[in-house]
């Protein structure tokens, strides 16, 4: 996938939704998870790559580690530097996966979280080889819904899919994630943990809203959508309540040398 001032852009109008409403990590199991596969210290400077509203970086902050967020998008970089205020460990930079302006070799672990489907793979892979220190460690970690075959997901998709603004484009770029174990040396850590939400229709509407594929208020298409949104939520909520599965999916490891 090639990087481009559309996906950059792909999140501006939504960053507040974004932060209100997006599941966040769990960073304990997050932690544990990297503390036995990659021996994480607190002093371990880690680069927060395609940070968002810092999310991911809120995890390593409450490790204690020295975050460097970097994040092209103003909007979503102006939320992450909210953290600031409580966060003296946090420095948060306009930048790119595939030109992150740190210098050579001094990032313990670079990390992604929701944001690797929308870099420019090889450039992104070179670029994080050449600001890792030596046996320095790549973690991925994505948490959203659980794209399953059951009634309710698929009348999800669906949904996106034949309504939204450009969900074929974001799909063929979600495919990345099937194949990570390319990307790593022989040591690549990998696992996958299974949960539920429960959305009143408040918190669906704002999850959605979130997006990158929604119709936003004023597209062609917002009207329609919403209408469309409202119907499925009334067909598979109960008692005004909509429960769903999650997956949270966290990969680890050495960067292969090409």
């Amino acid at each position: 996938m090639i990087i481009s001032m559309e996906n950059t852009e792909r999140f501006t109008g939504r960053a507040a939704t974004y932060d209100r409403y997006r599941l966040r990590y769990p960073p304990d199991t997050i932690l544990n998870l990297l503390r036995t596969w990659c021996g994480l210290q607190p002093d371990w400077l880690v680069a927060d790559i395609g940070a968002g509203t810092g999310m991911l970086s809120e995890v390593f902050l409450a490790n204690g580690n020295p975050v460097i967020a970097i994040e092209p998008n103003q909007e979503m970089r102006l939320a992450c530097e909210q953290l600031l205020h409580t966060s003296p460990c946090l420095e948060v930079r306009d930048g790119t996966a595939e030109a992150t302006g740190l210098p050579n070799a001094t990032v313990a672990m670079v990390a992604a979280g929701r944001a690797f489907h929308w870099f420019d793979i090889p450039r992104a892979l070179t670029e994080f080889r050449r600001i890792l220190k030596p046996d320095g460690w790549l973690v991925l970690v994505s948490l959203g819904r659980d794209k399953g075959e059951d009634p309710q997901s698929r009348d999800f998709e669906h949904l996106l899919t034949h309504h939204g603004i450009d969900d074929n484009y974001a799909r063929a770029g979600f495919r990345v994630h099937e194949n990570l174990h390319i990307h790593f040396a022989a040591e690549h850590h990998h696992a996958e943990i299974d949960g539920q939400q429960h959305l009143d229709w408040e918190t669906f509407l704002g999850q959605t809203m979130s997006l990158s594929v929604v119709p936003q208020p004023g597209h062609p298409r917002a009207e329609a959508f919403h209408h469309l949104l409202r119907d499925y939520f009334n067909t598979h909520a109960s008692n005004g309540i909509l429960t769903a599965p999650t997956k949270c999916w966290i990969d680890a490891g050495h960067l292969s040398t090409q």
